[in-house]
């Protein structure tokens, strides 16, 4: 079986999701694949022992841990809307010295060929988009703004508010993590426990589905096609152009023809899929030669701390509220930057137990009903070791060995210390593992040179004329926020590019 469209874009999450909002109603032919179907709103969405323990929305694969040989279930999840659908939100920018050289304990985050100038104008747009939620001028590290955030910040309720006078008066800057749920007046979030990490059953989050998608094939002209698996891509025999994408789809094989493709699957999946296609032409991986397909990947050195206070209860609902980035460019009396501090959702029982499955459930009950419980993130820097692999039988193996671990130790000890000072007596921390790779990114850098980067500033393909990749896989360095508006301006960015490039007429040509 064989269909063509002008443009093919492969993953639906926040790249792919985003760049199809883009280009819609142009009078071009563009076809979504997507590997997964629809999430089905269901009491479940809200359950934590259904998410947390039963895993019910986690892909079901298995990829291999490379130092190890074991298997490992990645925190990946093939719906339309991707990881989105179960993220907490949080769309906050990169800083704009992150765009440039950035002298770590552990080593240097390379900068970016575009900066933070370039990109502004597309997260302010990616704001209207989803719907974000912040305030501007208390973060002392933000950069400038084109515009006001489109909406207020998210209410704080009386413990979270309490928190942030106590944080305010010991000297830190707390400020409204900027977050993209559906809070307008007559709004469907209904304000619920179950956001972060959850998927909204009332369509409130600003998912990639909900503002990328659906907005989408409202425009016209967009068709998705989901329960489609790429297998590879196909090349013509110089290996300059795709000229088909060979699909999996109800156990039937169909080619798929395009004037140009975006690959869009998430950082692992996309490298995956490239080095899935090598041919005669690109004998070890579509768009390879430089060699860094699948090289310098990065998931932030992340740890969750429960702050406990035995004697006071913690009744908040919506605990991710605010963000902290006092320590972002340095530490008390360390010259090196320590990262980013924001809350997680309120923890409860079941998400504990996932975690220590043999604690007596009473127990960990106590320690979530007296805990604020955080989120702790440092750069995890580039490592041309660090990859995706395949393995003989095609399985995703990732080499990764987490770097810049001084840091993030000074860091938790740093966050313990911030809360001790603010009244919780007790801190409980853990570092997260391989699985825990919600921020993948860094796959295919982008850059100006085809020896040190896979794709161009615009996300192209520096060896191929019609391919580009739109997810976190182009990022040079994993900076230390949540990748999500970034990864959103960038495919707002090549999306202008694409029309500029297309002119108004078919693709092809």
């Amino acid at each position: 079986m064989t269909r063509s469209a002008d443009i093919v874009i492969i993953g639906t999450g926040m790249g792919g999701g985003t760049l199809a909002r883009k280009l819609a109603g142009r009078g071009l032919e563009i076809l979504i694949l997507e590997r997964g179907s629809k999430l089905p709103s269901e009491p479940q969405n809200q359950d934590p022992a259904a998410v947390f323990i039963e895993n019910r929305y986690k892909a079901s694969e298995l990829w291999i841990d490379g130092k190890s040989g074991k298997p490992f279930k990645p925190g990946v999840h093939y719906w339309v809307g991707g990881n989105t659908k179960v993220f907490g939100a949080a769309f906050p920018r990169l800083r704009p010295q992150d765009f440039d050289d950035l002298e770590h304990e552990g080593g240097t985050s390379p900068g970016w060929p575009i900066s933070y100038d370039d990109l502004e104008p597309f997260y302010a747009r990616m704001e209207q988009w989803y719907g974000v939620h912040g305030e501007a001028g208390i973060d002392p590290t933000e950069g400038p703004r084109s515009t006001p955030f489109p909406h207020p910040p998210v209410p704080t309720d009386d413990y979270m508010a309490a928190l942030r006078h106590t944080l305010t008066t010991n000297g830190l800057h707390p400020f409204s993590l900027p977050i993209g749920i559906d809070l307008r007046t007559g709004g469907k979030c209904q304000w619920c426990a179950t956001c972060d990490a959850f998927p909204c059953r009332f369509d409130a989050k600003g998912d990639a589905e909900i503002c990328g998608i659906n907005p989408a094939l409202a425009a016209g002209g967009v068709t998705l096609q989901t329960d489609t698996y790429a297998r590879r891509l196909l090349t013509d025999g110089p290996g300059k152009r795709i000229t088909g994408i060979e699909t999996l789809r109800n156990g039937r094989v169909e080619t798929i023809t395009a004037g140009l493709v975006v690959v869009a699957c998430g950082a692992v999946n996309s490298a995956a899929l490239l080095l899935r296609s090598a041919n005669d032409a690109h004998p070890t991986g579509l768009a390879n030669g430089s060699d860094l397909v699948g090289r310098n990947y990065m998931v932030h050195n992340n740890a969750v701390l429960l702050a406990i206070d035995p004697r006071r209860r913690n009744p908040t609902t919506f605990q991710k509220t605010m963000s902290i980035n006092d320590f972002y460019f340095s530490g008390p009396n360390y010259p090196y930057p320590l990262g980013n501090l924001q809350p997680v959702g309120k923890v409860r029982t079941p998400m504990l137990k996932s975690a220590v499955p043999h604690a007596p459930g009473f127990a960990l009950g106590q320690l979530a009903a007296h805990s604020t419980d955080w989120w702790v993130m440092s750069e995890d820097l580039p490592d041309p070791d660090n990859r995706v692999r395949l393995g003989t039988d095609g399985s995703i193996q990732i080499d990764w060995q987490p770097n810049n671990v001084v840091t993030h130790r000074r860091f938790i000890k740093q966050a313990k210390e911030i809360f001790r000072d603010a009244g919780y007596p007790i801190q409980i921390d853990r570092v997260m593992g391989i699985d825990t790779n919600s921020h993948q990114v860094g796959t295919m850098r982008f850059g100006t040179d085809p020896a040190t980067s896979v794709l161009d500033p615009f996300c192209k393909a520096h060896e191929i004329d019609n391919l580009y990749v739109v997810d976190a896989s182009f990022f040079p360095s994993s900076t230390a926020v949540n990748p999500a508006c970034t990864i959103g301006a960038q495919a707002i960015r090549v999306g202008e590019h694409l029309i500029n490039r297309l002119g108004g007429t078919a693709v092809g040509v």
